[in-house]
């Protein structure tokens, strides 16, 4: 059932750093949440970690999210009518509403040092307890307090947690309740002035009207103080969601040690955007029925459901996101991904790039490997390269390392691969080779680099029934002195790209189909 009050949700990252899946995946929840119920979603930046906020994480952030395909209706970007929406530009609310409780006797003042506090924690530990603060400074009278305050004591500001257990609803996990006694009562406001982060989280979803809070359950301990913050505040308790934590392949919690793990690392990989909102989706939530797994954005927001969100911890499997791209790259408009291979082709000869480059003294300085001005029909070229081999990628920086024996040849190498030697090693193999280098060699077409795919056809039919041989003991040897590995992409597509690529003037010289089979005879005489 459809939430009857307007729903306001919203994604409050930290500009510390790059957006990592988890922080994404509790944007994308919300994102679903709040568009599937026609609602809000907001964009509010927490920056009161003033060492560690910087302004291009902010911008970072805000780019990641965008390439997801993920958008809000407020946020500092956008105003609205409940900003500043940076946590910065909000400090005089936070002093406000604090000096609010203090008054009301809902908070109160705490005088006691870092040692102080510490020998509590110690002797907590020694005596095997919770180290929770002992309240001592809830005893003080206030107007001595107020004083002490006032003539320059450095003071903190805490909340009173009542002498009851706190109580809430989760919508993934249900009725959740916590002693107080494991609470204690929370610092809202540091001796250094500064608010911390469960008393402006509360003050930041109240006053921007949030009726429902999806986060990861590592905030789940959180909840308690907050909602003694609602409470004192007299103001509505948000409906709760806290999703499961993500873990890895040996099912501890996901880090970078487990390989990629920010946005912007799937970005630099080549997964596409709607591949990777897809398998996020999945992780923790299972649509209706249960063994559907592609979902199109709007397929996503018509299914979307938080009550199908499950308390049990994710898995991420990088095979199943890689499979999901696969087939997301398939169905993609070629031209979209032969754009967005172009990088990755850079990339992989940036060295010839940059050496081409510096002969150029109008391009020097101005021009690197990753923005190389190709000229059109060498981009052209390449995107054929990527129609032919898209199809065998799980991501696009996997492009060039396929398109290496196209780009960079090597005869040597081919002949001395373990993978190849049992097909070099075939009785048939010499006098195959012999036929099909005596015809290519004298092939017209071949020796002016323009082979077509019928006359290369055409010669080897020709070795086939000169020779007897077929099948794999035919192809498997011709394909290793064309491409350096028994197995590839079919003839007929790959022979065009070697004939064109060696007319082209691009940063590594292409061999066509007559100079491999040159460079393969030397090579395997020397060997």
């Amino acid at each position: 059932m459809a939430p009857t009050s307007p729903v306001r949700v919203r994604f409050a990252p930290s500009p510390t750093g790059h957006l990592h899946v988890g922080n994404v995946r509790t944007a994308l929840f919300n994102w679903l949440f709040a568009r599937q119920n026609g609602g809000v979603m907001v964009l509010r930046i927490e920056d009161t970690d003033v060492e560690r906020s910087e302004a291009r994480f902010e911008a970072m952030l805000m780019d990641d999210l965008k390439w997801l395909g993920l958008d809000w209706d407020e946020g500092p970007d956008k105003g609205g009518a409940y900003g500043p929406y940076r946590q910065s530009d909000r400090l005089e609310i936070y002093r406000e509403h604090a000096e609010r409780l203090l008054n009301e006797g809902k908070a109160y003042l705490c005088f006691c040092t870092e040692e102080e506090l510490q020998k509590e924690r110690d002797s907590a530990s020694a005596e095997k307890g919770q180290a929770i603060y002992s309240g001592k400074c809830r005893r003080l009278d206030p107007q001595e307090a107020k004083s002490r305050r006032t003539n320059g004591e450095t003071c903190a500001i805490r909340l009173k947690i009542p002498e009851r257990p706190i109580r809430f609803h989760d919508i993934v996990r249900g009725d959740v309740e916590f002693s107080n006694e494991v609470v204690s009562d929370p610092v809202i406001v540091r001796s250094s002035g500064m608010p911390v982060y469960n008393y402006v989280v509360v003050i930041d979803d109240a006053l921007m009207k949030i009726t429902h809070v999806i986060r990861g359950d590592d905030h789940l301990s959180n909840t308690p103080k907050q909602v003694a913050l609602y409470e004192a505040l007299g103001w509505p308790v948000p409906e709760f969601a806290h999703l499961s934590t993500i873990l890895g392949a040996d099912r501890e919690r996901l880090s970078k040690r487990h390989g990629a793990t920010s946005i912007a690392n799937f970005r630099e990989m080549g997964v596409l955007p709607e591949a990777l909102m897809n398998y996020l989706a999945l992780l923790g939530w299972a649509p209706t029925g249960g063994t559907r797994e592609i979902f199109t954005p709007t397929e996503l927001i018509k299914e979307f459901s938080l009550k199908r969100v499950t308390p049990s911890p994710a898995v991420f499997d990088m095979e199943k996101l890689y499979w999901l791209n696969r087939h997301y790259i398939k169905e993609s408009p070629p031209e979209r991904v032969e754009k967005l291979a172009l990088q990755y082709y850079s990339r992989a000869i940036a060295e010839d790039i940059t050496k081409d480059l510096a002969g150029d003294v109008s391009s020097r300085d101005k021009t690197s490997a990753s923005d190389y001005p190709w000229p059109p029909a060498v981009r052209d070229w390449f995107a054929s390269v990527t129609r032919l081999l898209s199809p065998y990628v799980d991501r696009l920086e996997q492009l060039p390392e396929r398109a290496m024996p196209i780009l960079d040849y090597d005869a040597k190498a081919a002949i001395e691969s373990p993978d190849n030697a049992e097909a070099l090693a075939w009785p048939q193999t010499d006098a195959v080779l012999a036929r099909f280098t005596v015809k290519i060699l004298e092939d017209e077409q071949a020796r002016e680099g323009k082979l077509t795919p019928d006359q290369f056809n055409k010669i080897v039919s020709e070795v086939k029934a000169e020779t007897g041989v077929k099948g794999k003991e035919l192809f498997h040897p011709i394909r290793i002195v064309i491409m350096g590995s028994h197995s590839g992409p079919a003839f007929d597509k790959l022979v065009p790209i070697l004939e064109e690529g060696s007319h082209l003037s691009l940063p590594k010289h292409v061999l066509n189909v007559r100079e491999r089979v040159e460079a393969f005879g030397k090579a395997r005489a020397q060997s």
